[in-house]
């Protein structure tokens, strides 16, 4: 027995170097990495359960990157993937090709979106989905013989991925800067401004403000407008009352495309099976991913307004756009698998009765802790901000992460969150746990985050 765990380590160990040595890893500190190695290599995982290949289990309170949606570890996901590829791992959906999986998913997720939006392009990811969307959108306006029309407005503080077009719509400076990589044609309104969209002109921040930006630029040129329902890596800030109508009638107003990004918010996150559900918006456009397979599988869907789809498929030449795994076999059988299962076990409305056991939570984590202000979550989708003075809302000096010295004490009592708002000078907790969490799940994390929050005023003297 003891035998066997030298061996145990030693393998983890020589997995660790071996990382370090051949894996450059995605938004995290090369430097840092490549001295100390990772800070956690999983194996494996059920429920919101993680175990690294130490043998520690940790809590996932953040899905993962939020998209983890029915748990790890769901056999039927597996068994759905198993299937898929012992039949048809993968086909092409170039030249028309098609295949079952790709389409019977098409049908499934035009029925369980809003409005009209009634046609599917696929792509492997947010990424690529929210730069679809601008092409797209950009495309329908040169069919409309309106070419000029390739403006893209989007929020301060938003997320909307990595590639080129995405980074460019993205605010966050380290994503929006990285590599001096750009497109010309992206703007940044204010977010969250709703007097200012309906056109008030005279109030203080309508300068910057989405209507500010299309009246300066001229509507003729704006293609779209992109936001998130709920800004996700920004900070979990969710938008204020009529907002989001007053966003979906500015581009009604201007002949815009609104555009959703529900790559985070989509399947059941938010308690809806779309964020946009909460405030009864149809988009024009709406990206998704993340929760589309629960992760099992890498997929993302562009969901089009049937306009934009009757406009489009006139077009007589090739589609000059698509990607070797737009319609991928296997990942849209786990797609359709997810949602079966989601609808099966009443997962959306699982969530929505989540969310009161997490605003409870976080709730008595304010009350008790000075630190902690401005709790919020719709569905499973939450956060709070420390500050030194959370009553005066005075922050932290800019020099001190708290943020990140909290999910740190977390960490060390085995549960996962994530720090944001290091860029803008904010201290913001996420929290968005699996959609299968229990009641008594939600309360053994608030209480590591409670121990969490007493070990780090202790340590700051707060």
């Amino acid at each position: 027995m003891t035998e066997h765990l030298i061996d145990n380590k030693s393998h983890a160990k020589q997995v660790e170097e071996l990382d370090k040595k051949h894996y450059l890893h995605p938004t995290t500190i090369p430097k840092k990495h490549v001295d100390h190695g990772p800070k956690l290599t999983f194996s494996n995982g059920h429920g919101i359960y993680v175990h690294d290949t130490k043998k520690e289990t940790y809590i996932d309170g953040i899905s993962m990157l939020w998209n983890v949606h029915l748990g790890h570890g769901q056999k039927e996901l597996a068994d759905a993937a198993h299937q898929q590829m012992s039949t048809l791992a993968y086909s092409s959906s170039f030249a028309g090709y098609s295949n079952e999986p790709a389409v019977l998913l098409a049908e499934k997720l035009a029925a369980l979106a809003p409005g009209d939006l009634n046609s599917v392009f696929y792509t492997s990811g947010g990424s690529e989905s929210n730069d679809t969307a601008f092409k797209l959108s950009r495309f329908y306006w040169q069919l409309k013989n309106q070419p000029q029309k390739t403006k893209i407005i989007a929020l301060e503080q938003s997320y909307h991925g990595v590639t080129i077009a995405g980074q460019s719509a993205t605010h966050l400076s380290a994503f929006h800067n990285f590599s001096g990589s750009s497109i010309n044609g992206v703007f940044h309104a204010k977010p969250h401004v709703t007097e200012c969209e309906k056109g008030n002109t005279s109030h203080p921040e309508y300068e910057g403000c989405i209507r500010d930006i299309v009246e300066k630029e001229g509507a003729d040129t704006i293609a779209a407008v992109i936001i998130e329902p709920v800004q996700g890596s920004g900070g979990v800030h969710m938008p204020p009352a009529d907002y989001m109508e007053a966003v979906r009638d500015l581009c009604n107003e201007f002949n815009i495309h609104m555009i959703a990004d529900e790559i985070i918010c989509g399947f059941g996150r938010t308690g809806k099976m779309f964020g946009v559900d909460n405030w009864n918006v149809v988009p024009d456009i709406m990206c998704t991913a993340k929760g589309i397979t629960s992760g099992y599988s890498q997929l993302g869907a562009v969901l089009l307004h049937q306009d934009i789809r009757d406009t489009l498929v006139q077009y007589e030449e090739v589609l000059a756009h698509g990607f070797t795994y737009s319609g991928h076999p296997t990942a849209c059988a786990v797609a359709l698998k997810n949602l079966e299962i989601m609808e099966r076990d009443h997962i959306v409305d699982h969530t929505k009765t989540m969310e009161k056991h997490l605003l409870q939570g976080l709730g008595y984590l304010k009350e008790k802790h000075s630190m902690v202000g401005k709790t919020r979550a719709l569905g499973l989708l939450g956060g709070f901000e420390i500050f030194a003075d959370s009553e005066k809302e005075i922050e932290f000096d800019s020099a001190l992460s708290a943020a990140a010295a909290l999910t740190e004490e977390c960490f060390t009592r085995k549960l996962i969150l994530r720090p944001l708002g290091a860029g803008v000078g904010k201290n913001i907790i996420a929290i968005a746990p699996p959609l299968i969490i229990s009641k008594d799940e939600i309360e053994k994390m608030i209480g590591i985050i409670d121990d969490s929050l007493s070990a780090l005023s202790k340590k700051l003297n707060v």
